[in-house]
């Protein structure tokens, strides 16, 4: 039975061609072998709407597609940077969007896919800003703005969120345990996989008086980290060191 591979956090941009690169080289390979590809949000840096014709953007739609043409089944979830990805991209790209959380069947086992930002409930100020940006009026007023001018807003929001970053503390950036309890809870599952934090590691903890398991991606900035399911369980692999 085919393997079931997660990615997330790759933050795409013509600034890290060498992700860029890695990335089209696992879709042209490794995640040909696969059943199913997971890419559980922030596949880009910034997406300004689907519309953006930047030879990036078209680049990532024709080896996802490729990808998903040779057999592999590839879904999407949004992150926090490409929350705009929509219908245009899906069909170019040969993906499935999935809305965020996402209940799948893995190898028997219900598992909850989710990017993670919303369960980093310490950081008040990116949630009321998340609010705000998924409000279908500012969405609209956004796309209908003229493409460079889009743009220049991605790159002064980008700029914004990484110096906010710089001045809150690691807790206060990473998830609440007892928001991640709450949610497996609410959808009936003991495995959580998610992205966001960029901190790969597995957590065992209690859900509802069951052991649970939370497992958190790692980013691409540092590799190329993968985690793969198979009928045995799983393993994570850094893809820049088998290379």
């Amino acid at each position: 039975m085919p393997a079931v591979q997660f990615i997330s956090d790759l933050h795409l941009d013509t600034g890290r061609p060498d992700i860029t690169r890695r990335f089209l080289q696992y879709l042209g390979s490794r995640g040909r072998d696969a059943g199913a590809i997971y890419i559980l949000g922030d596949l880009f840096e910034a997406w300004i709407g689907d519309d953006d014709d930047a030879p990036l953007s078209r680049a990532i739609a024709r080896g996802l597609k490729a990808c998903a043409d040779s057999g592999t089944s590839v879904f999407v979830l949004r992150g926090n940077r490409d929350f705009l990805l929509g219908g245009r991209f899906a069909g170019s790209s040969g993906c499935t969007l999935l809305d965020d959380p996402a209940s799948i069947d893995l190898f028997g086992q219900p598992a909850l896919l989710m990017h993670g930002d919303t369960l980093c409930t310490d950081d008040t100020d990116y949630l009321a800003l998340r609010n705000t940006l998924h409000e279908p009026g500012w969405q609209q007023d956004f796309l209908d703005k003229p493409i460079e001018e889009r743009r220049r807003i991605a790159v002064e929001v980008r700029d914004a969120s990484r110096h906010a970053g710089t001045r809150k503390t690691g807790k206060v950036m990473d998830v609440n345990h007892e928001t991640v309890a709450h949610i497996m809870e609410h959808h009936g599952v003991r495995l959580l996989i998610h992205g966001h934090t960029h901190r790969q590691a597995v957590h065992n903890l209690a859900v509802d008086g069951q052991s649970a398991t939370r497992i958190a991606l790692g980013s691409w900035d540092a590799g190329a980290h993968l985690l793969e399911y198979t009928p045995d369980g799983y393993r994570f692999e850094n893809l820049a060191e088998s290379a």
